[in-house]
């Protein structure tokens, strides 16, 4: 009698609980070979860096854990689009994509319960390459993140797919923000002469360069199970820096919110999903934009305006508790990048 191949069952989940499904799947293909695509679409319907994504073999799916079901999620089809993209509809959290003839997943490999080494020293996922980096002009995360565990991370680049949506003009006084969908979108300015003159600007502005946001890198939880990707990154500016000023509600043209904890308010898009503001309640005069709706002209690290904490990541405890490999390629990464660029790393704590 054949004996049944031995199947491990994954557990995710987003942040608000309404999406809960587990994955059955043979446990010889794992790890899950994953990958970090840094396409246009990816970063304005995630608000992140890029998606974290691992193809799941054909005829596997999502089993959702009732009351739990694919009802809970919103789906988002593009004009250009090879598959659905599906978030929570409550919280926002990506899930993943489906090919549109309903045969084949990728899923986020971001809201997983862990990716701790099974027995034999087994991961759940490995990131085996950077997709599409030619779309943010800069590299985006694979520059500041080129190994995992000493590893070089292989880059992908097909053939250039051209902008489905606008950048900022480069001789614009203002940087353009804006979802894929284009259902929400404003512009930042720089900081402004009576702001960098005012008490209100202390610890919102860096000594050394008064024209540019502070920007940093977070690997918390819980902004890892909104967005569905291991990493965010966010530029924080005033509310009325911001054109047409962000009201104290987030709400602008399609946003939805979602209060994550007590005083913490967050945002997305309810057309395409993608994160859009931070804000929390003792602060309340400053927001944070997730770094992948800003439509740069330089890139997605927004050089130009973007004054980047290089010394570390936000919340480095849950991102190495979560995938300790990634978090500390990325933190040796980061240093590195800071001091080929300013010749130093440069630190900041926000507020202060």
């Amino acid at each position: 009698m054949a004996s049944h191949p031995e199947t491990t069952t994954l557990t995710a989940s987003c942040l608000c609980r309404n999406v809960q499904f587990t994955l059955d799947v043979a446990t010889d293909i794992l790890p899950l070979k994953a990958h970090l695509c840094h396409c246009n679409v990816c970063r304005q319907t995630h608000g992140a860096p890029c998606s974290f994504h691992a193809p799941l073999p054909e005829g596997i799916s999502p089993n959702f854990i009732a009351p739990s079901s694919l009802d809970k999620l919103t789906p988002y089809t593009h004009a250009t689009s090879l598959s659905t993209r599906f978030f929570c509809s409550t919280c926002g959290c990506h899930i993943g994509d489906r090919d549109l003839d309903k045969n084949k997943w990728y899923i986020s490999i971001s809201i997983f319960t862990t990716n701790q080494p099974r027995p034999p020293n087994q991961a759940i996922w490995k990131i085996n390459s950077y997709a599409h980096t030619h779309s943010t002009k800069d590299g985006g995360l694979s520059s500041l993140i080129p190994r995992i565990n000493g590893h070089e991370v292989p880059i992908w680049n097909p053939d250039p797919v051209p902008d489905d949506v606008p950048n900022t003009n480069p001789s614009a006084p203002d940087l353009l923000a804006q979802c894929h969908c284009g259902g929400v979108s404003f512009t930042v300015s720089r900081p402004r002469p009576e702001f960098i003159a005012s008490p209100a600007s202390q610890g919102w502005l860096h000594p050394s360069d008064k024209t540019k946001w502070l920007t940093l890198l977070d690997a918390c939880n819980s902004c890892r199970l909104v967005t569905g990707t291991h990493i965010i990154a966010w530029m924080f500016i005033p509310r009325d820096h911001a054109t047409p000023n962000i009201p104290t509600d987030l709400l602008i043209g399609t946003s939805k919110t979602y209060e994550s904890s007590e005083g913490v308010l967050r945002s997305f898009c309810g057309t395409c999903g993608t994160t859009v503001f931070y804000s929390c309640a003792d602060r309340p005069d400053v927001v944070d934009i997730a770094m992948g709706i800003l439509r740069a002209p330089e890139g997605f690290l927004a050089e130009e305006w973007a004054f980047w904490r290089t010394a570390r990541v936000g919340s480095p405890e849950d991102g190495r508790g979560y995938d300790s490999a990634f978090t500390g390629g990325l933190e040796e990464g980061l240093r590195e990048w800071g001091v080929r660029r300013d010749g130093m790393v440069r630190d900041f704590t926000v507020g202060s």
